[in-house]
């Protein structure tokens, strides 16, 4: 009896330490809508969360679901174009703002109005960031940033001419209490200082696209295609990696050396100064400031995937039975401690395991 007491304590002292080493990462059941569910198309460019409507933008309409049941707004509505790129919500008002690849359209109590290069000063029609910022509508598009003063309706236009960018294909917005962020594609990223009105730029310090050769030294890669700006905290994504900047250093993250499924980045959304979740083309990943949780179809079979890295680089695969829709991510929203997330082959919900 006592040999077994002793072996089954042995066992235990080697045990417990590593199921305890394995960090603690949110775990959800994922619930999937396609086009078989009410979707006006599977290829979902964008989510938004607004209390309990849940807004998709899609390569045909835009898409509200409530109460269970979805409800589609296209051109024939009034909407600026069929497939929609970004969404900005006012928390004030509750009016949306809609990227589109024809311009940028207002909901507000029911009524859809359009802006365009023909009716506005809006400097492109191909919309693919916008964000609110008090009176303050900023887009990014195709050709440079502008900006909506929605008291006055006068328009700014931000480009080469007037800003340290010499690429003009902006395509994220990020707004803060004192900054705004642009990704500007080929250009690195742009700061706005909303006390001073002046552009600051970063780039990428060694200047080579097809390797990193100073890690942590700056902007890992001139090709940005996301900013999320959070407790004056910036994090970048790109297709080569992502950053972040907390005012004074960078710290950059790659696969070899970080939990990112994969270097090309779609989107990143901070949770705070410390945690961010990133939408790549293998994957969505969660970073906790030390460890890393990612969620997909597995990449061969397809089956639901879910594995943790820890800050020693050791990965546990955690049993689950769903995945999100599709690995290749585009963007996500927070609902609470739930997740929306938009991918190309649907919209998925990740409701948190308590």
């Amino acid at each position: 009896m006592k040999s077994r007491l002793w072996l089954l304590t042995a066992i235990l002292a080697i045990a417990l330490p590593l199921i305890a080493a394995t960090p603690d990462m949110p775990r959800y059941d994922w619930q999937n809508f396609t086009v078989a569910n009410g979707l006006p198309n599977d290829h979902v460019f964008c989510v938004l969360v607004d209390g309990d409507r849940i807004w998709a933008g899609t390569e045909i309409g835009l898409a509200m679901l409530q109460g269970g049941k979805w409800k589609v707004y296209g051109t024939a509505d009034g909407l600026a174009h069929r497939a929609v790129l970004s969404l900005a919500l006012d928390k004030r008002t509750g009016d949306l703002w809609v990227g589109t690849m024809g311009g940028l359209s207002h909901v507000s109590a029911g009524r859809i109005d359009t802006y365009n290069q023909l009716n506005s000063g809006l400097s492109n029609d191909v919309v693919y960031g916008v964000a609110v910022q008090g009176d303050y509508i900023w887009t990014a598009t195709a050709a440079g940033a502008s900006r909506l003063n929605t008291r006055t309706g006068q328009w700014s236009l931000f480009n080469e001419r007037n800003t340290p960018m010499y690429e003009i294909w902006t395509y994220s917005v990020s707004v803060g209490s004192d900054k705004v962020y642009y990704a500007v594609w080929g250009g690195g990223v742009l700061e706005y200082d909303l006390k001073t009105e002046r552009w600051k730029d970063y780039n990428d310090p060694d200047g080579e696209n097809e390797i990193v050769l100073f890690k942590d030294q700056g902007l890992i890669h001139e090709i940005t295609t996301s900013v999320s700006y959070v407790d004056k905290v910036l994090w970048v994504a790109t297709y080569f990696g992502d950053s972040r900047y907390d005012g004074r250093s960078w710290h950059n993250f790659l696969t070899k050396d970080s939990g990112l499924p994969s270097n090309f980045t779609n989107q990143v959304k901070a949770v705070d100064a410390d945690r961010a979740w990133f939408s790549t083309d293998k994957g969505l990943a969660y970073y906790d400031g030390i460890n890393w949780a990612v969620y997909r179809p597995a990449m061969g079979s397809g089956k639901p995937e879910m594995y943790i890295r820890d800050a020693d680089g050791t990965i546990t695969d955690i049993p689950v039975t769903s995945a999100p829709a599709h690995n290749y991510v585009l963007g996500i929203d927070f609902q609470g401690d739930d997740l929306w997330v938009a991918t190309a082959k649907g919209l998925s919900h990740g409701i948190r395991k308590k």
